[in-house]
């Protein structure tokens, strides 16, 4: 069985953070998903949990990082090409998102990132296949 990662995320409205991630293509297992979590399916490895901030708690003695005011996390997510990269971004910005920096393109790779409802920072990056052999 390959190697799978969740990244538990503290939401503050579950219905209107899986609203924000269907709208930008995602789905959900409803197997790992109930009234206070929502399983977002990345790839067939990738997962992020999504937990309301009262049963996020029950796994922490820490507060939980106000994300509009601190960084707690950034999740970056790879892309298949510049125009996914600039889809991807534009979905998330007219679906509630927010802006969490200035596009970068350095030519062999180009990224934008952007804020979700929860102001947890998402980047979507692409990088030429050929520059990444080079280095290799």
């Amino acid at each position: 069985m390959p190697q799978m990662i969740f990244v538990n995320l503290p939401v503050k409205d579950l219905e209107t953070t899986k609203g924000f991630f269907g709208k930008l293509g995602f789905s959900f297992n409803a197997q790992f998903s109930d009234e206070t979590t929502a399983c977002l399916v990345i790839s067939d490895t990738i997962f992020a949990m999504l937990i309301t901030e009262p049963r996020f708690k029950e796994f922490t003695k820490k507060e939980i990082a106000d994300a509009s005011k601190t960084t707690e996390v950034l999740i970056a997510l790879s892309a298949e090409s510049r125009e996914e990269v600039d889809v991807l971004a534009d979905t998330a910005l007219a679906s509630g998102g927010s802006p969490a920096g200035e596009p970068m393109d350095q030519g062999f790779m180009y990224g934008r990132s952007f804020q979700d409802p929860d102001h947890h920072i998402w980047e979507v990056v692409w990088m030429d296949p050929a520059a990444v052999q080079a280095q290799g």
